[in-house]
């Protein structure tokens, strides 16, 4: 297959790459770019949220997008966010709130939240159960990941 050449902003920086063009975004990342914090943890079924990104502001499952698609786009991964030294304070959050064990989701969840706290600075309930509502996690209850959100909102992340 004839390979494409796709420009779009990653984290900040604009980058230019060349790719089959039935490649999704998930795959281009981890295996061209070596930026891991996506997983795929659902075969590419867009069930699990464990792969999302934040395109262009919105939360997206990277394994459902092409790589095409993100052409002249803005994305984001958990490694834009996360500062050299230190974590963003949504990390923060989820570790103060027991919102992380195995970690497998953390990423697709923490992205989730940035996306929905720069929507929707102070969320109700309902917001953010909808805006986490794409991201599965089989190890911590999902009320931790609220309570998590609740701290960051109230800015009461520990340093």
């Amino acid at each position: 297959m004839k390979e494409i050449k796709v420009e779009f902003t990653l984290n900040g920086e604009k980058i230019a790459l060349q790719s089959e063009p039935n490649r999704t975004l998930l795959d281009v990342l981890r295996q061209d770019l070596g930026l891991t914090g996506a997983k795929d943890a659902c075969g590419g079924e867009g069930e699990c949220g464990a792969c999302t990104v934040i395109i262009n502001g919105r939360p997206v499952n990277s394994c459902l997008v092409f790589i095409g698609q993100v052409e002249g786009q803005q994305v984001t991964t958990i490694e834009g966010i996360t500062p050299q030294e230190g974590y963003h304070p949504i990390q923060k959050a989820f570790v103060e709130a027991g919102a992380v064990q195995c970690g497998y989701c953390t990423p697709g969840a923490v992205l989730a939240t940035k996306a929905l706290l720069d929507h929707h600075p102070r969320p109700s309930d309902q917001q953010i159960r909808a805006g986490l509502s794409g991201n599965l996690c089989r190890c911590t209850g999902y009320n931790k990941m609220l309570d998590a959100v609740h701290l960051v909102v109230k800015g009461e992340q520990n340093d």
